[in-house]
């Protein structure tokens, strides 16, 4: 894998510590990588 830097809100980070912490995601660059993965299905139209 690749490693990225980006720029999130605060919000943002603070709503993907609480899937993490819930226990939804185990990490956050697991749960970024869904999300990730769920925009490119959405506007592509392909299957990973």
């Amino acid at each position: 894998m690749k490693i990225i830097t980006i720029k999130v809100p605060e919000k943002y980070l603070e709503a993907i510590d609480e899937l993490v912490n819930t226990g939804r995601y185990s990490s956050r660059s697991d749960a970024i990588r869904s999300a990730i993965g769920d925009l490119i299905r959405k506007e592509l139209w392909i299957e990973s």
